[in-house]
């Protein structure tokens, strides 16, 4: 396999990026805000994609770096690599997109996104691409439905949906069987612009201190007092059954 400095990274409009989100994301889901669209091509083939865009909530968002207007961040909504990239794909594909951003958008002061403890990893991505940690809390909001599928409470939760018998909600569900995965999400930030990070309002918090039930790669748990560096930086394999959640 080649080396991760031959990929390139360029805008690509949304249809192909949700594509490629949909075959490759452990999800198989897209996120509907997502409004900057980044390719991934190996050897003249589009093997991966990155989707940033607003957060769900800005009201809860931009309060985290003092005087953030509501144009200066973005989240990286949804990140999916093709296990046909070179190892460290990752790492260098957000370095090369944070490069654009600075010089296309300076704008944009810093980005967030969040992992998911639940179902793929506790962030090695962003810890090797330089993103601080600011969150840790558990994460009930995955069910496991009495079939094995495994679907959000909050798009069971939303006003659009309804089962075929007639059933609406996750409390419906949960009286039905489903029951909710245990798990954490964790919420990483990374600056644009190096000068905002004394504007943070949240704490750092440590990688060391990231609790052991918290550890997972690759949709593994990991074993307790791990350092929380993993072997390589790889998204988790592609799961089209999966439920949609916030992690990239």
């Amino acid at each position: 396999m080649g080396d991760a400095k031959s990929i390139v990274v360029k805008p690509i409009g949304s249809a192909e990026a949700r594509d490629v989100v949909r075959r490759i994301h452990y999800s198989g889901k897209v996120v509907n805000n997502s409004t900057l669209h980044l390719g991934v091509f190996y050897a003249g083939r589009l093997e991966g994609a990155m989707q940033f865009g607003s957060p769900m909530d800005r009201r809860k968002v931009l309060p985290m770096v003092r005087g953030t207007e509501w144009n200066q961040m973005l989240e990286l909504n949804r990140m999916a690599f093709s296990d046909r990239l070179p190892r460290n794909s990752e790492s260098r594909a957000m370095a090369v997109a944070f490069r654009m951003m600075r010089k296309h958008r300076p704008d944009i002061k810093w980005i967030l996104s969040f992992s998911d403890a639940t179902q793929c990893g506790d962030g090695t991505i962003y810890r090797a691409a330089g993103f601080v940690l600011t969150g840790v809390k558990p994460n009930g909001q995955i069910l496991e439905m009495p079939d094995g599928s495994r679907v959000a409470k909050k798009s069971l939760d939303h006003p659009n949906h309804t089962t075929d018998d007639g059933a609406f909600g996750s409390r419906a569900a949960l009286s039905a069987g489903a029951r909710p995965l245990p798990g954490y999400q964790l919420r990483y930030v990374y600056f644009l612009d190096p000068s905002w990070r004394d504007r943070l309002t949240v704490p750092v918090i440590p990688f060391d201190q990231i609790p052991d039930a918290a550890r997972m790669y690759r949709g593994v748990r990991q074993p307790a007092g791990g350092s929380g560096v993993h072997p390589a930086d790889r998204p988790c394999k592609s799961d089209p059954g999966a439920p949609p959640s916030e992690a990239p």
